[in-house]
C-alpha cells in the first residue's frame, strides 16, 4: 500500500521540485524528483556507501529508457527525462501519470501511447545494490495487424563512478566487461556490475555529455557533468511481462525481487499498529538508521544526519535519538548507538563527525558530549537497560563532566568565577550554529552560549550532582535573564552580552531541568512564539534585527550567511513544543494548541523530498524547504512530538 500517491498527468511542475529518497542501511541511497529528471550531482539510482555509512560513491546516476512500439512507423518513443543547458530532453514527463513511495519501494506509472509501463525501484537492505524492475503491458490496439507485434524495451546505464560530491568532466578509461545479460564497469578500486533477468545486453560505449543540474545552479556550484554509457539492455515482449536489472558494487550477490521486498518490510516493520501520521513517520525515521562499526570493529550502529551530503553527527545523533529510536522502542539500536559513541569518548567529548573518507573522528563541538548525557539518561529512562547504563553510558557521562570541569579541546572548560562552561575564540565555532566560510564566523558564540549551559545545568542534575547545579542555575539566571519581554542573552562572553533574539534560549525551558523560575520560562517562551515561531519550525534570528536573512540560496559564501540568520530550522519546534506544554501543564488547550502548531510541518511530507522533511526552510513565507532535502532530527522531534500528542 503507497504512503504517498501523486497524479502526475504527464506535467512537469510542480513535480520537478519533488523528491524521492531510498536508503539501505548502509548509508547509501537512490534518489530523483518524481518526474525522474536528476536536478543535483546527488541524484541517482545507486550511490554507494563503501566503507558504511561513509565513502559514498555515485555509481549508477540514471537510466535512458526508449520503448519502440509497433506499427508502420515503428516509433521509439523515449520516457525517460533530462535537463541540457535550458532545455529538457527528452520528455518523458508526458508519459507518466502517477508516482507512488510504498514502505519498501518507489513507483511510477507511464502511458506510452496507449502501452502501460511500470517501473519499480527497491534497495536490498544493507547491500549496495539497486533493483529497477519495468512490466510492460501492452493493452494498445493494433492498427495495423500487418505490423510486428513485439515492444522493445532498451534501457541504457549512465555511470559516473565517482565521489557522490563530485562531477565527471571528463573522459575515463573504465575497465568493462560484459556477458549476455549483463555487463561490469570499473575505476580504480570501485566496480559497478549491472545484470538482467531477460533480453541480452548490447555493448554500444558512448559518452552523454552537458548534463544539467538545477539545483546546483541555484547553490552557485559547478552544475553539469558528462555520463558514460556502456551499452544498452533490450527486451522485447508481445505480452504482459517484466524484466528486472539489479545493479550493485562488486562483488554483487544474488537478489530475489520478492524476498528482498520482505526483508527491507521485516527491517521496516511497525508494531503496534500506529496512526497513518506516526506510520510515516517511522518509515522516514528508518531512514536515517545505518550500519557503523565500533573502534574494536564490533557491529553497530549510527545515525545518518540528512540525506543527501551528511554522514553520521555526534550532535545530530544525540538529539534525534529520543525520537527516531526511543519513542518507537527500538531499543536495541539505541544501545548499539550510545554504546558506538561511548567509545569514541575521548578527553571527555564524543566526536562532532567522522570524515567521509578516512572515517576518522573530529571533536570540534561543545553540544554534542552534553546532548550524549541527556540521551543517555533518557535511553535508561525508557528502555530500564541499567545493566548498559552502568557499565557504558554512566561512566562515559562522568568523562563528559569531568573533562568540561578539568578542561578540554577548543577551549571548553568551567569557569570557576561562577560555575558556567565557556568555550571557544572568535575563529572556532563550536555550538549548533557553526556556519563558516572563507574563515568568516557567521554567528560568532565563543564565550558562554546559552543552551549549552542549560544543557550544562540539566547534565548537573542528571548525574546527581545538585550542588554544583544549584550553583550553575543561579549564575545562569544573573548572566542571562534580559526582561520579561526579551527572555535571555544569546551568548556572555565577559562583559559582552548578545542580545539577538535567537531559538536557543527556548533550551532553558524545555530540558527536564531548567534553570529558570516559572515566571522566565513563561516569559520565554512568549517571547520566542513571538519573534520566532512559523508554520515550519523557528526562525533562528528575528525578522526585525538587521542581519535578518529570509532566503536561502547563491553561492555558498551567501547561503552559509543566511544559515543561521533567519532560516528556519523545523528541530527547533521540539524545544518549542516542550516549553509550551510544559508552562502550560500540558493542558487538553496546551495540548490542541501544540497539534495545531506542528501539522503544517507534517504536512511538508508531501512535498519537497516526499515522506521526509527537510533540513530548513527560508525565513520568509512561503517557507521554501532547502538544504538537505532530508534530516534526521527534523524527522525525529516531529515523530517524538506526534507520538506524544497522540496525532
Amino acid at each position: 500500500m503507497a504512503l504517498y500517491s501523486i497524479e502526475t498527468r504527464g506535467e512537469l511542475e510542480p513535480h520537478l521540485q519533488e523528491e524521492w529518497l531510498i536508503t539501505n542501511g548502509l548509508g547509501g541511497f537512490a534518489s530523483g524528483t518524481v518526474v525522474g529528471c536528476n536536478t543535483r550531482r546527488y541524484h541517482g539510482l545507486l550511490c554507494a556507501a563503501m566503507t558504511p555509512p561513509v565513502g559514498r560513491i555515485m555509481m549508477l546516476n540514471r537510466l535512458g529508457e526508449i520503448i519502440r512500439l509497433p506499427g508502420p512507423q515503428d516509433l521509439p518513443l523515449e520516457f525517460s527525462i533530462c535537463q541540457f543547458a535550458d532545455t529538457f530532453h527528452p520528455r518523458g514527463d508526458r508519459y507518466l501519470r502517477r508516482f507512488d513511495l510504498e514502505t519498501t519501494l518507489a513507483r511510477w506509472e507511464y502511458d506510452i501511447e496507449g502501452i502501460r509501463v511500470v517501473k519499480e525501484i527497491q534497495m536490498p537492505w544493507r547491500n549496495n545494490a539497486v533493483g529497477i524492475r519495468y512490466t510492460i503491458d501492452p493493452q494498445r490496439k493494433q492498427a495495423d495487424r500487418a505490423s510486428p507485434s513485439a515492444i522493445e524495451l532498451s534501457l541504457l546505464p549512465l555511470v559516473r563512478m565517482m565521489d557522490f560530491h563530485a562531477l565527471r568532466h571528463e573522459k575515463a578509461v573504465f575497465d568493462e566487461s560484459h556477458g549476455p545479460r549483463n555487463c561490469s564497469v570499473g575505476l580504480g578500486p570501485n566496480k559497478l556490475a549491472i545484470e538482467a533477468d531477460a533480453g541480452s545486453f548490447q555493448p554500444d560505449p558512448d559518452w552523454w555529455y552537458g548534463q544539467t543540474y538545477a539545483i546546483e545552479t541555484e547553490r552557485g556550484l559547478d552544475d553539469s557533468e558528462d555520463l558514460y554509457k556502456p551499452g544498452r539492455f533490450v527486451f522485447t515482449t508481445d505480452r504482459p511481462a517484466s524484466i528486472t536489472l539489479w545493479a550493485g558494487a562488486e562483488p554483487m550477490g544474488r537478489f530475489d525481487w520478492d524476498q528482498e521486498i520482505a526483508r527491507r518490510r521485516e527491517a521496516a516493520k511497525i508494531t503496534p499498529p500506529t496512526s497513518p501520521t506516526v506510520q510515516r513517520l517511522l518509515h522516514a525515521a528508518n531512514d536515517f538508521l545505518a550500519a557503523r562499526q565500533t573502534p574494536d570493529g564490533q557491529p553497530g550502529y549510527t545515525v545518518v544526519a540528512g540525506y543527501p551530503w551528511f554522514a553520521d553527527w555526534g550532535r545530530d545523533t544525540m538529539i534525534s535519538l529520543p525520537g527516531l529510536l526511543l519513542c518507537p522502542g527500538k531499543f536495541d539500536q539505541a544501545r548499539q548507538v550510545l554504546c558506538v559513541f561511548a567509545k569514541y569518548v575521548s578527553q571527555g567529548m564524543i566526536p562532532n563527525r567522522f570524515d567521509d573518507y578516512t572515517n576518522e573522528p573530529a571533536y570540534n563541538t561543545v553540544d554534542a558530549s552534553l546532548w550524549f548525557i541527556h540521551a543517555a539518561f533518557e535511553y535508561l529512562r525508557l528502555s530500564r537497560d541499567s545493566d548498559t547504563f552502568e557499565k557504558i553510558l554512566r561512566p562515559a557521562c562522568h568523562a563528559i563532566v569531568n573533562g568540561y570541569t578539568q578542561g578540554t579541546r577548543y577551549d571548553i572548560k568551567v569557569d570557576p568565577a561562577d560555575g558556567l562552561v565557556t568555550q571557544g575564540n572568535e575563529s572556532t565555532q563550536l555550538t549548533w550554529m557553526d556556519a563558516k566560510c572563507q574563515g568568516i564566523c557567521f554567528t560568532p558564540r565563543q564565550g558562554k552560549a546559552v543552551e549549552i549551559n542549560a544543557l550544562w545545568h540539566h547534565a548537573l542534575r542528571l548525574i546527581g550532582d545538585n550542588v554544583r547545579a544549584d550553583r550553575v542555575a543561579q549564575s545562569f539566571r544573573k548572566r542571562f535573564w534580559l526582561s520579561p519581554f526579551r527572555g535571555l542573552a544569546d551568548v556572555v562572553d565577559g562583559q559582552r552580552r548578545d542580545l539577538a533574539m535567537r531559538p536557543n534560549q527556548i533550551f532553558a525551558v524545555s530540558l527536564a531541568n531548567s534553570p529558570l523560575s516559572r515566571p522566565q520560562q513563561e516569559a520565554v517562551v512568549e517571547a520566542v512564539r513571538r519573534e520566532l515561531l512559523t508554520p515550519v519550525g523557528l526562525r533562528t534570528l528575528a525578522p526585525s534585527d538587521p542581519n535578518y536573512h529570509g532566503r536561502y540560496f547563491g553561492t555558498q559564501m551567501q547561503r552559509d550567511a543566511a544559515y543561521h540568520t533567519g532560516t528556519v530550522w523545523p528541530w527547533l519546534i521540539g524545544a518549542f513544543l516542550d516549553a509550551h506544554l510544559k508552562v502550560h501543564d500540558r493542558s487538553e488547550s496546551a495540548i490542541a494548541q501544540a497539534r495545531q502548531w506542528l501539522q503544517p510541518l507534517l504536512d511538508t511530507m508531501q512535498h519537497g523530498c516526499i515522506g521526509q522533511i527537510a533540513e530548513i526552510f527560508e525565513g520568509d513565507d512561503p517557507h521554501r524547504p532547502v538544504g538537505c532535502f532530508a534530516q534526521a532530527w527534523s524527522v525525529a522531534e516531529a515523530l517524538r512530538l506526534a507520538m506524544e500528542l497522540g496525532m
